[in-house]
């Protein structure tokens, strides 16, 4: 689903230099991967160039097929197709930010249904057999406000699949968890992308717990170079 090549990202000047570099990465349904690394080692920066929110520094291959075709996403940004990129993202991907993300306003049905909602689906089951599935059926009528923590990211991880996504990015999903619920989110998270065949890639600096939760590890390697600058290489891509 998602093809990149030599592709890098890079932001800043001498010691102030970050640089990400991934070699060779491939997305495919149904794969469960989690990107480990410390804390500003570059995990959300791939994030973001993942869920086509980002432009690539030139050079390199980066391609997404959706549709029964294949399209350049460097080649989209080089041309200033935010349209097609925009439209790439919301039938493609699914999102689960560390936080949540949830609109206050909106109670947690209409926050889930949100995805499917903007994409002009039809309001049929999938938001209440989310939320059973989910184990959040009877918090369906609150506000996020009256949720726990580990409630408002099983309502985010619900949001991120309402609409048939084929790629699910979630950006430390456990972090502001216990241990117990970061434990029960990621296996809620990685059951519900393996019944539908998702495939789901997880930022996490909790290597021990991506382990526990099947996810094939992708690490990223940290180096400075001679101009104080910091590269960062994605490694096991393939």
């Amino acid at each position: 689903m998602l093809k990149l090549r030599d592709i890098r990202k890079t932001r800043g000047e001498g010691p102030q230099r970050y640089s990400l570099v991934v070699p060779r990465l491939d997305l495919r349904p149904g794969q469960r991967l989690a990107l480990v690394g410390p804390s500003g080692s570059g995990k959300s920066t791939l994030l973001d160039l993942l869920a086509l929110v980002l432009s690539p520094d030139p050079g390199g291959v980066f391609e997404c097929r959706a549709d029964d075709r294949t399209l350049d996403v460097a080649g989209l940004w080089r041309s200033g197709r935010q349209d097609v990129l925009a439209g790439l993202r919301s039938r493609v991907m699914g999102y689960v930010l560390q936080t949540g993300g949830l609109l206050g306003f909106l109670d947690v049905q209409r926050n889930i249904g949100l995805s499917r909602a903007l994409l002009g689906l039809p309001a049929d089951a999938t938001v209440r057999r989310l939320a059973e599935q989910l184990e959040i059926a009877d918090q369906l009528h609150k506000l996020p406000a009256a949720l726990s923590v580990g409630q408002r990211q099983r309502v985010s991880i619900a949001r991120a699949l309402a609409h048939g996504p084929s790629i699910v990015l979630a950006d430390e999903p456990t972090a502001s968890l216990d241990p117990l619920n970061a434990e029960r989110v990621m296996q809620l998270l990685v059951a519900q992308a393996e019944e539908r065949g998702v495939c789901i890639l997880v930022a996490t600096h909790d290597e021990a717990l991506a382990r526990r939760a099947g996810l094939q590890l992708h690490p990223l390697q940290v180096q400075r170079g001679a101009d104080g600058g910091v590269t960062a290489t994605l490694a096991g891509g393939g």
